[in-house]
């Protein structure tokens, strides 16, 4: 890779120009390469910024140093300059560590389809299902952390209180040697309805109030053959992203709205404060539903009515119970339970993911 600034620089406008063109989500190979390549090179650039911006200071101090008029202002110069040259160091031998790296990595990661895309949804409860939310959220972000996965944020909606009334997260396998990687085989095992039983912080009488949450796991596309999205069929607004109580987050329209005309799928994305990007978490989003969409029909036809009642139960059905009060655990299908709710809140799933794996591993195959 050329290290210097403008070919990077023109690298990634190139890139930007790329995954403008409407026509790119029609190749969701290319289109994940390019967005893959879009984050590795903007790591790049920043760090390149910041080492631009030591070398400003650096020869700030070297004019100081060469009028030698001021003394006290020529000593703190002096000090200052081994500490900027320092750091500029450092910074230089980590950009190269990254250059090699996404070099290296680029033709040797191997292709997997084991990315997971998870929605969690608030339902009944109003609050305290938001609020039940946020933890399941954080449940889930700390198990990934303890399988080395990286986890990116799609979409989320906050309340005002701490809650969440949805959020759409990425968890993706990591490169490295010895980690699971099989993300979407672990967590497909959390679709269905959370039932949360426990008193809520502003309940002054003591009593225990019963709330649901919703989650979705979806497998997210890669190099999917199968699975072309026509871009006439797709409908794409901008608008203002909102956070907690409705007030704007900017006044620019970074908040995108992608709606697929055939399924009438329509999905939202507003985290980012760039457009572009969250056009292209929304276009994850839709790509995993039409994979599952496809998937569902699929099993239909080859394994008939039984086994596809099955998977729509996975969306709808009450598959497990938090209960505070006896600081339990429970999985309904499986008809077992664990204690330590706050050490498994924390993501500690593995004793419960793995129960699930073996008990479903005979229906599966």
């Amino acid at each position: 890779m050329d290290l210097s600034r403008s070919q990077i620089d023109k690298d990634y406008q190139n890139l930007i120009e790329e995954l403008s063109d409407p026509e790119i989500v029609s190749d969701l190979e290319r289109f994940e390469h390019l967005s893959r390549r879009k984050s590795q090179l903007e790591l790049i650039i920043t760090k390149m910024v910041v080492i631009e911006e030591i070398e400003k200071q650096i020869s700030e101090n070297n004019s100081i140093i060469a009028a030698g008029e001021d003394k006290e202002l020529l000593s703190l110069a002096s000090e200052e300059q081994n500490i900027l040259g320092e750091r500029k160091r450092l910074l230089e031998t980590e950009l190269e560590a990254l250059v090699k790296e996404q070099t290296e990595a680029e033709p040797k990661t191997p292709t997997l389809k084991t990315a997971a895309i998870i929605e969690i949804r608030a339902g009944v409860g109003g609050d305290e299902a938001a609020l039940f939310a946020q933890d399941l959220f954080q449940m889930y972000s700390g198990y990934a952390r303890s399988q080395g996965w990286q986890e990116t944020v799609l979409d989320s909606s906050p309340t005002g209180l701490g809650g969440l009334k949805e959020i759409v997260f990425e968890l993706a396998p990591s490169s490295k040697k010895g980690e699971n990687n099989d993300v979407f085989g672990l967590m497909k095992y959390e679709a269905g309805v959370h039932r949360v039983q426990r008193i809520p912080d502003t309940e002054k009488s003591g009593r225990v109030h019963t709330s649901t949450i919703t989650i979705a796991v979806l497998m997210k596309p890669k190099q999917v053959k199968d699975l072309k999205i026509n871009p006439s069929d797709l409908k794409i607004d901008f608008f203002n992203a909102t956070g907690p109580g409705g007030q704007n987050v900017n006044k620019r329209k970074t908040a995108v709205r992608v709606s697929h005309i055939p399924s009438g799928i329509v999905i939202a994305s507003r985290t980012e404060r760039n457009q572009l990007q969250n056009k292209e978490n929304a276009l994850a989003i839709l790509a995993a539903k039409l994979l599952d969409q496809q998937q569902f029909k699929e099993e239909f036809k080859v394994a008939g009515t039984r086994k596809s009642q099955i998977g729509q139960a996975k969306r709808s059905e009450k598959i497990r119970t938090y209960n505070f009060p006896q600081d339990r655990v429970t999985d309904h299908r499986i008809k077992k339970s664990w204690h330590h709710l706050e050490e498994i809140l924390k993501g500690r799933l593995e004793p419960i993911i793995n129960e699930l794996q073996e008990s479903f591993a005979f229906e599966e195959n």
